[in-house]
């Protein structure tokens, strides 16, 4: 198993921030990235729908060989990915919306949370805020409709500049000086949330960790590459792909986009 693929699957294009911390860590390895922008946002979807969809993500990602599947949706993850991990024998990987390290290192002991309602509503967030944030004050911003922007390539819109003005100035008020992003489709929005909230507001995402994480389980279980990939890394998505192509213009690794039905 170890020259096979690392899967990768989000509802859209969203996840490739999570994708390209992890070829830039793991620059052996192999991956294939299913964007699942025909069915996003996840996060306005009910639980039992997310889990259907997270069932066919994964069992496309199987059938290509995968050897260790990453989650790459919060909304996913804290929805289906205990469901994923007791009916399949691959290695899941998922993501969470940072809250630990927001909450402790926070010095104004207030912190913003800009998540999916399909995020903010699961009981594994619920859990992990109950844990970590006791002694600060959390505000939660549910982000509807920014997913849906960009998926559409409306990144640099102003009506996603306003939605965001509308969702993160009442954070300002609280005094929050950590802002945690719980989507992956939301750093691909940083430039924009720097202009609202100005420098001194920390931004933290999950990429990194999960990269790291990803790193990790390949150790535990010895899965890591040791041959060199002509073609390592597939994208596939079932809509029309230029949004993804636009996304991905700033990767210098060979990869190839194909549209897919699924």
């Amino acid at each position: 198993m170890n020259n096979q693929p690392i899967g990768l699957f989000d509802s859209g294009i969203g996840g490739t921030s999570i994708w390209k911390e992890i070829i830039k860590l793991l620059p052996n390895e192999q991956t294939i990235y299913l964007a699942d922008s025909k069915n996003a946002p996840y996060g306005e979807k009910s639980k039992g729908e997310i889990i259907a969809l997270c069932v066919k993500n994964t069992e496309l990602l199987i059938s290509k060989g995968c050897k260790l599947i990453v989650v790459a949706c919060n909304t996913a993850t804290t929805n289906a990915i205990a469901y994923l991990r007791e009916n399949y024998d691959v290695p899941f990987i998922g993501i969470e919306p940072a809250i630990k390290p927001a909450a402790l290192y926070s010095e104004t002991g207030a912190v913003g949370i800009l998540a999916t309602k399909g995020t903010l509503t699961s009981a594994l967030f619920e859990k992990t805020a109950n844990e970590y944030t006791k002694k600060i004050t959390v505000i939660e911003q549910d982000g509807e409709g920014l997913v849906s922007l960009i998926e559409q390539g409306e990144i640099n819109s102003l009506e996603l500049e306003n939605l965001l003005a509308t969702y993160l100035k009442p954070m300002l008020n609280f005094n929050v000086d950590h802002l945690v992003l719980g989507c992956t489709h939301y750093p691909y929005l940083i430039p924009q949330i720097k202009k609202i909230i100005g420098d001194k507001i920390q931004i933290i995402d999950s990429g990194e960790a999960v990269a790291k994480q990803t790193k990790a389980i390949l150790s535990k279980h010895h899965l890591f590459c040791n041959e060199k990939h002509t073609n390592p890394h597939q994208f596939y998505i079932n809509i029309d792909k230029s949004v993804l192509e636009k996304m991905l213009v700033d990767v210098s690794v060979s990869f190839t986009i194909e549209e897919l039905a699924f």
